[in-house]
């Protein structure tokens, strides 16, 4: 599978880039790319367009209006049935260290999922206008020479990040405990994407977390709309995809790489959550 490193074109080490998404289409005369990752976080900032984007399997419409946040290793691919217009502004992690950019603040913002449905956020013209100001601002300061110049992006990037945060819908909670909630999910994403391979069930999860089963699925329930149990499943059935539509790993191999015991169990886990067994997905390729 085609994967894109932010600094493989450049002798130094880059962390930060923003393009127009115009300039791109032209440079690839319109043609859409292969299917591929990013070894990178993307936002994908659309004014105007028409076509099709797909993510992790999960396919979009593409059209004005929208902003999409894409995490490393999420597989893409966008369709563009004309030129689109907008922004394109990638980084990696240690842009965010370098620049004093809290790793705290970026894991709590409810836009970046490193797998499953990644639906883009639809913005009203006024919320469009004022996040477009802000990628308008970050381009031209990243052209810019500057002093502080990298501290001056970053500032603009963490404006549009909190602007399109405030913009999801998201459940209103204003119960005391909320940021004790918050720092419960946000240390089981990242438990699950370390240990999928390895912990299948919520209750591995729990115990790590010190609460139990039913508590964790209340909490990550309310704050992002599915149980830990369905985050887990989606977790575990993204990779699978992954493997079985993009490498070479058979599915035996596959299933001993997810975890389970016996390939026989990956292939019923797989077609019960998908409706279709991991051969004829592959197959449909």
């Amino acid at each position: 599978m085609k994967i894109y490193k932010l600094d493989e074109k450049s002798p130094e080490k880059i962390t930060f880039a923003v393009f127009r998404m115009e300039d791109i289409f032209e440079r690839s005369r319109g043609v859409p790319d292969v299917p591929h990752t990013h070894d990178f976080y993307t936002i994908l900032l659309v004014k105007k367009g028409r076509g099709r984007h797909i993510i992790d399997f999960n396919e979009f419409t593409l059209s004005g209006g929208q902003i999409y946040f894409l995490s490393p290793g999420q597989v893409h691919q966008m369709i563009e049935e004309e030129k689109s217009f907008g922004y394109c502004i990638v980084f990696s992690k240690e842009f965010l260290v370098e620049n004093q950019i809290p790793l705290m603040f970026f894991e709590e913002l409810r836009l970046f999922n490193n797998f499953g449905k990644t639906p883009p956020l639809n913005l009203d013209l006024p919320e469009l206008n004022r996040l477009s100001r802000y990628a308008e601002e970050i381009l031209s300061l990243s052209r810019s020479e500057i002093k502080f110049k990298q501290q001056a992006v970053a500032s603009a990037l963490t404006l549009l990040l909190i602007g399109a945060n405030n913009n999801c819908n998201l459940p209103k909670d204003h119960e005391q405990n909320l940021e004790a909630r918050h720092s419960i999910l946000r240390n089981f994403t990242l438990l699950v994407d370390s240990k999928f391979t390895q912990w299948h069930l919520t209750s591995d999860y729990a115990h790590e977390l010190n609460v139990s089963p039913d508590y964790l699925n209340r909490v990550v329930k309310t704050l992002i709309g599915s149980t830990a149990k369905e985050y887990i499943q989606t977790r575990i059935i993204t990779e699978a995809k992954r493997l079985l539509y993009f490498s070479g790993f058979s599915a035996k191999e596959i299933a001993y790489k997810l975890g389970f015991n016996e390939p026989a169990n990956f292939s019923l886990y797989f077609k019960k959550e998908t409706g279709i067994s991991p051969s004829a997905f592959r197959s449909s390729r």
